[in-house]
């Protein structure tokens, strides 16, 4: 390889548009104006790229056919661009749960935290193994997943319901399942976000966050899934944006830390698989150094791919002139791309055998994505996480003999793939077709005084309201006192968190009103578990974990009573006046 190629697979990027050569003008008016070509095929070749990541923002993922003729297009066009022939790493962030990128048709499957909530690692790894063969027949070779951060931070905004719970034991086995599962399916992995976002209240897309452990609660709460990862063959590490003072004193993110990167990820934990930065467009690594430093800052810190560089020739050229000038050698250089080259290896884009890579043909597409044995098992996976917290009366299950009449109301989140949903529509066909007689009414997630009062005049004449609920307001408390907490969930020891009440929510009062109606009032968290801690007392409250299809069509039969509720909470839920006082424990979860 030429050195501009060695520098071309250390890049990552995204390309606007749904096929590589011919995408809407629109899409090329786009990449003309951020990248500098027209499309995939002029982007790889003029970067010499090693790796292409999708997005549905980019409209690369329209459809299941769609998506494996951008594939096979891609790769035909590295194998014109590039003298040495090398294919591209076409990557995605398909987390499932609240981050899918590639939606229906394809499967989608209970994210993290509901998979934390089943107790199986065996789901955990079907999921991932089920996940994997959709993503290979659509011509995807690499997930940006598992989710191995610990949420030990309720008001996070950035991991929440992507993390698998707050026990940092429990993490690291569902990121294990999970690694088996992708690898069986011939996916690379990625273990995201080292040295671990769980414990934060700032979003790294938008500010540079600090978390606030010391090293020993770092080696307690966020290093076991890392390990675990490692140990079992993770393909990929990727970085967190964010700084740890306790680990690097410098107050240089995460991402550009040669401590973080090289010392403890590489030295420490023994790791020699690749590393790869979070998006170079987001913030969090952008406050301190121009884009042309970041992309040289993160090599020199033991990095190995560059994700979405936000101005890719301004951190191309700067690669380049860093080896010319020495502060960058090409023998480290080499060393990033021999590590990505053997993942290409590992997931058959440089077969051994001199054969040419398998192709993506639409029989694949037909036979894998969104196959019947594929959909019901994400059924079955789901019907395990659905979690029911409150049952007073023993209201539930609901019975069409006695509460026929259901009205459904709440939030009506976009789906993450933009192709399920509406939530309430969802929940309230789905009641329909288990002989309930059931409407539905969006509120959204800030109802207003008039959103309320409409619900309220809709419930008339019901048997029962369910009401959907998503990230009710919650009040950020320290990242001390978050671990003070999360120390006193594990081992009983002392915990001095305070949270002052929070502002007041609409879905507040929206559950407030209707409650005041008289009649049976259920709420289903459809993202965050934490919602019931600020709702007011309702008759039965459930959590979901995430607002897709196959997760509330699951809730409806565990409210229905066909299914019997088998989720237990992967993460405590803590009084909203005085986070020290745990209302539901880890593990918690009623049936019948």
């Amino acid at each position: 390889m030429s050195l501009e190629e060695k520098v071309g697979q250390l890049f990552v990027m995204h390309v606007y548009g749904h096929t590589a050569t011919e995408p809407d003008q629109s899409d090329v008016d786009t990449n003309l104006k951020e990248l500098g070509v027209r499309d995939a095929a002029e982007l790889i070749a003029r970067y010499r790229l090693g790796g292409v990541i999708y997005f549905g923002w980019a409209h690369n993922t329209r459809s299941p056919h769609q998506i494996a003729a951008l594939s096979r297009g891609i790769q035909e066009a590295a194998a014109k661009a590039l003298p040495s022939g090398v294919p591209v790493l076409i990557s995605v962030d398909q987390e499932h749960g609240a981050v899918a990128r590639v939606g229906a048709p394809a499967t989608l499957l209970p994210g993290a935290m509901a998979l934390g909530a089943s107790g199986s690692h065996e789901h955990a790894r079907e999921a991932a193994r089920i996940a994997g063969a959709e993503l290979r027949a659509l011509g995807i070779r690499q997930d940006h997943a598992p989710d191995a951060d610990v949420n030990v931070d309720p008001a996070n905004p950035v991991i929440g319901v992507r993390s698998f719970g707050a026990d940092p034991e429990a993490v690291a086995g569902f990121v294990t399942a999970q690694i088996e599962g992708y690898r069986s399916a011939g996916i690379a992995t990625a273990a995201k976000h080292f040295p671990g976002h769980g414990d934060t209240t700032d979003d790294s897309h938008t500010e540079l966050p600090y978390i606030h452990h010391t090293r020993e609660e770092w080696d307690r709460f966020d290093a076991p899934p890392f390990r675990a990862a490692v140990a079992a063959g993770v393909d990929s590490v990727m970085t967190a944006h964010i700084v740890v003072p306790a680990l690097d004193p410098s107050g240089d993110p995460a991402t550009l830390s040669y401590p973080v990167v090289t010392g403890i990820l590489r030295e420490e934990l023994g790791y020699d698989g690749v590393v790869a930065t979070d998006s170079l467009a987001m913030r969090g690594v952008r406050t301190k150094y121009g884009d042309d430093r970041v992309a040289v800052l993160a090599l020199k810190a033991g990095v190995d791919q560059l994700l979405n560089p936000p101005r890719p020739q301004v951190a191309w050229d700067a690669v380049l002139q860093a080896v010319r000038d020495g502060e960058l050698t090409e023998e480290r250089v080499e060393e990033s791309v021999l590590r990505v080259l053997r993942v290409k290896a590992r997931v058959g884009l440089l077969p051994e055998d001199g054969t040419t890579p398998e192709e993506i043909t639409a029989a694949a597409v037909d036979a894998v994505v969104g196959a019947p044995v594929h959909l019901a098992a994400a059924d079955r996976i789901a019907e395990a996480t659905t979690t029911l917290l409150e049952n007073g009366g023993g209201l539930l299950p609901l019975s069409p003999l006695t509460h026929r009449d259901v009205l459904v109301v709440g939030a009506d989140p976009r789906s993450p793939s933009g192709t399920t949903g509406p939530p309430t529509t969802v929940l309230a066909d789905a009641l329909t077709g288990l002989g309930f007689r059931a409407t539905a009414l969006s509120t959204g997630t800030a109802p207003d005084a008039t959103a309320v009062e409409k619900a309220v005049t809709a419930a008339r004449g019901k048997h029962a309201v369910l009401v959907a609920t998503y990230n009710v307001a919650t009040h950020a408390t320290t990242a001390r006192d978050n671990t003070q907490a999360a120390n006193a969930a594990l081992d009983g020891s002392p915990a001095t968190a305070h949270d002052p009440a929070a502002p007041e929510d609409g879905q507040i009062a929206l559950v407030a009103a209707l409650k005041a109606t008289g009649l049976p009032v259920i709420t289903l968290a459809v993202r965050n578990p934490y919602d019931v801690a600020r709702l007011p007392t309702v008759d039965a409250a459930l959590a979901a974990y995430c607002w897709t299809d196959v997760e509330l069509r699951a809730a409806a039969r565990v409210i229905a009573g066909r299914v019997a509720p088998r989720g237990r909470l992967p993460v405590p839920v803590r009084r909203a006046d005085d986070p020290a006082q745990v209302l539901y424990p880890i593990g918690h979860g009623l049936t019948y």
